[in-house]
């Protein structure tokens, strides 16, 4: 049986040394033909080297907003984006967002041309290289084997295998993954999920996965932030990291899953009064 989900304490957010994306206060707005609108409010968390780190709350609470403003397609009105204590100010190749829709996948390029494309276009290997490279990845996504085969000719798993492989060829700092199972059939959006892992086993690089199903992000996530409906505020940081595709259907799974719910959508403190969280972060 899996151990109580355990909170994160506040005392131990910041640490002496620099992490390796911090998101301090950050505020985003967007503009309708009507007004101005506040996607996320004065959101603040911190990575460090090889997190799987996860976004969770309800739709329309700026969760992928704020990936978008990591990934440097959307400035702040209020607060700041550090990587590595570098404000982050474009979009670079140190962070690669996978998206949900595969259809980003050039049709005309083969799986080996798609992965190999990026690292061509930014200049960031020669041919031979890239080639080297990509078919590496490949291997790694377990998509040898289809190397010259053409997008059309692939499942949606195969597909978001070639868009993970084409990200992590670019070996980024951080890889940002905005609901990249959604559009999924449930089999095989739990497959892709235990590849995920398995991959972060070998790999070990740094991920940010933006999510609305607290299944997948308890299974994901070795810490989840738990954004409120709109605008999207800290409700809690949580660590999540006794949890695996195994722990799915069991109490303590299901418990957890059941505490996360109420931290989202109950009023606090009554919440966090009930929940029995021990040294959790929660902001309201």
């Amino acid at each position: 049986m899996n151990a109580p989900l355990q909170g994160h304490a506040a005392s131990n957010l910041h640490t002496t040394t620099t992490p390796l994306l911090a998101v301090d206060n950050v505020s985003l707005e967007y503009r309708t033909p009507e007004r101005v609108v506040r996607a996320t409010h004065q959101v603040s968390f911190e990575i460090d080297p090889a997190d799987r780190y996860v976004l969770l709350g309800p739709s329309g609470c700026g969760k992928s907003t704020l990936l978008k403003s990591i990934a440097g397609f959307i400035k702040p009105c209020e607060g700041e984006i550090r990587l590595l204590g570098q404000k982050v100010e474009q979009p670079g190749p140190d962070r690669i967002v996978v998206f949900q829709e595969f259809d980003q996948l050039p049709p005309w390029k083969t799986v080996k041309q798609n992965v190999m494309f990026p690292l061509l276009a930014s200049k960031t290997l020669k041919r031979a290289e890239a080639e080297e490279r990509a078919l590496h990845y490949l291997d790694k996504v377990g998509l040898t084997a289809f190397a010259d085969a053409y997008p059309h000719t692939l499942s949606g798993g195969m597909k978001a295998r070639v868009a993970i492989a084409r990200a992590l060829a670019m070996q980024p700092k951080i890889l940002l993954m905005d609901e990249p199972f959604a559009a999924l059939d449930a089999l095989t959006r739990r497959k892709m999920q235990e590849e995920l892992l398995l991959l972060w086993e070998e790999v070990r690089f740094t991920l940010l996965f933006v999510t609305h199903s607290i299944e997948e992000a308890l299974v994901v996530g070795n810490r989840i932030l738990l954004l409120s409906p709109h605008p999207g505020r800290v409700r809690a940081e949580i660590h999540s990291h006794q949890y695996d595709l195994h722990s799915l259907g069991g109490v303590d799974f299901q418990a957890s899953a059941r505490r996360i719910h109420r931290l989202l959508f109950d009023e606090a403190p009554e919440a966090e009064r009930e929940l029995g969280f021990a040294d959790i972060r929660i902001a309201y």
